[in-house]
């Protein structure tokens, strides 16, 4: 009985294998060809050209691509003229469906979209071709400027469809900026560092929540929040969507903080990671030397260290928890949830330490798939790190995907020859180029850095260091806080006397406090820590 199980398991295993090996290596003429009309294009072009298939028309296709959405397709165009045509084939990876060649037999709603690139000649001698965010965060389905076409219903069957002509007609129209309130304030500047270093206008930006009475206290200047995390135009903490925080925020007995949130595209992400690095640019520079002075000549900020403090989430949390080591007496103290890892020894499940392919894990005999994201209830596996990469390839070759992983190879690692950056590993075969780990620890690893500048920067760290994570985070982020943390508890003279806080079976989202306790906590820190003689009228 248990041999008869074991032979039709295989059976259906084999089968399982070889119809997927047939799909992905079937014939097919099956091609998307795309054209954009003269209007639109009176000089050539250059850029991604997106083709989306969905099942539903609700919302637009463009819309439901995403790391487990609907399946979609990329092809690299270089002056394109109106009239010619960007061709897909099944040639060009996609996800989740590698080739279009693996399209079941049906009834689809189809859409292209073009995400326009830019030339970039930069300060480095290098020239690059990337796309220019337009104040929507290097988001090609929105971004102003792009164009896309109209929603089409086809039947599509690989085996017998061959081409589909599609012609980009609409073009997306500005950001509209939120208009200014008594409480909330928006700034934006074109840098001078960065524009520099980019050969092009580059702007940062930042949403200014101001406390009540600011008005009415002329003289009283204030401690600030800086909140970071992915681009946004709204409040920081969620203010003005009608939750609690709205009416404690102009209520009695609550702290008065100006917060602020900001905004720091960059040609490769919908943030920079506040740092400096030779793919991305001096982001650190640019916004600790040119913005952050702009918001504090504007507004009534305290400028010195213990009124500065940071808080942030995932992305944000990497972001908080990076500046005020990199920056120990420029802040307060942060508060930093589920971090991007602070140790590189789970990159979202890579080990680039002991790996030697970011897709899989090699146990002698066994190769084993790497999971990228993880579901805390059960553990079971959501994505692979092959899936995951394969989105951020299907959204842009050399590294202009917009996603998580090309973000930290170009804010972490070196420059390559070609003027972007130097992949960590291969994006088509996932193997990892130990040339370039070296870099990546040396100079973004924050335990490592920790660990390495102790000796200088820990005065300037005692009791500023606050990280909060669930022990099942979603990207395995952890493993790396589990690290840094290890690490911290062995310093001495001085002690860094900061916290960790896990949530049990907790996921990405894990927050022990309210923002009303946060900011609470945050306002008893800086009151503790402020120097004698200096105000503490802030706390009307």
């Amino acid at each position: 009985m248990t041999k008869r199980i074991l032979l039709t398991v295989l059976f259906l295993c084999t089968s399982i294998i070889f119809s997927e090996a047939q799909i992905r290596h079937v014939k097919t003429r099956l091609s998307f060809r795309i054209k954009i009309p003269d209007s639109l294009a009176p000089e050539p072009v250059t850029g991604r050209m997106f083709v989306i298939i969905a099942k539903t028309n609700r919302p637009e296709p463009r819309f439901q691509v995403g790391r487990t959405g609907t399946p979609f397709w990329g092809v690299d165009v270089m002056d394109l003229k109106a009239g010619e045509k960007a061709v897909i084939t099944k040639e060009q990876i996609g996800s989740p469906l590698e080739s279009i060649a693996e399209i079941p037999p049906g009834n689809y709603y189809i859409q292209a979209v073009f995400n326009r690139y830019t030339r970039f000649e930069r300060a480095d001698g290098h020239v690059v071709w990337l796309h220019q965010d337009q104040w929507e965060g290097q988001n090609w389905k929105r971004s102003p400027g792009n164009l896309y076409s109209e929603v089409q219903r086809i039947y599509i069957d690989p085996a017998t469809t061959s081409k589909i002509e599609l012609t980009v007609t609409h073009i997306i129209p500005p950001v509209k900026v939120p208009a200014d309130t008594k409480y909330v304030k928006r700034i934006k500047i074109k840098s001078k560092i960065l524009s520099e270093f980019w050969g092009q206008p580059i702007y940062l930006g930042a949403t200014i929540l101001l406390p009540k009475g600011y008005d009415t206290h002329p003289n009283i200047f204030y401690p600030t929040v800086y909140q970071h995390g992915h681009f946004s135009l709204s409040a920081p903490f969620g203010f003005g969507w009608g939750r609690s925080l709205d009416s404690l925020w102009k209520g009695l007995n609550f702290p008065r903080f100006i917060a602020v949130k900001i905004q720091h595209p960059c040609p490769y992400f919908d943030d920079s990671y506040a740092v400096n690095s030779p793919a991305v640019g001096p982001y650190g520079d640019a916004i600790h030397r040119e913005l952050i002075p702009e918001i504090e000549k504007r507004f009534r900020c305290i400028r010195e260290s213990y009124a500065r403090v940071l808080t942030g989430g995932s992305t944000g949390g990497w972001i908080s928890f990076a500046l005020q080591v990199l920056h120990p007496r420029f802040y307060g103290g942060t508060w930093s949830f589920a971090p991007d890892p602070l140790h590189f020894n789970n990159v979202e499940g890579i080990n680039i330490y002991e790996d030697k392919n970011a897709f899989y894990k090699i146990h002698e005999w066994r190769k084993v798939p790497i999971p990228n994201t993880l579901i805390p209830s059960t553990g079971m596996i959501w994505l692979t790190s092959k899936q995951r990469n394969y989105y951020e390839l299907a959204n842009g070759t050399k590294g202009r995907s917009g996603c998580q992983l090309d973000i930290w190879s170009a804010v972490f690692g070196p420059l390559g020859d070609d003027g972007y950056f130097k992949p960590l590993f291969n994006k088509v075969t996932g193997d990892i180029d130990p040339g370039i780990v070296p870099y990546w620890a040396d100079h973004y690893d924050m335990r490592n850095y920790l660990e390495h500048h102790w000796k200088t920067i820990g005065p300037d760290l005692v009791g500023k260091l606050h990280v909060f994570c669930g022990d099942r985070d979603h990207f395995q982020l952890n493993f790396g806080t589990y690290a840094t943390e290890k690490f911290l508890e062995t310093t001495r003279d001085p002690y860094y006397a900061g916290s960790f806080t896990y949530g049990a079976r907790e996921g990405h989202g894990f927050r022990p406090m309210s923002t009303e306790q946060l900011l609470r906590m945050m306002a008893q820190h800086i009151l503790k820590n402020t120097p004698p003689g200096k105000p503490k009228d802030w706390m009307y």
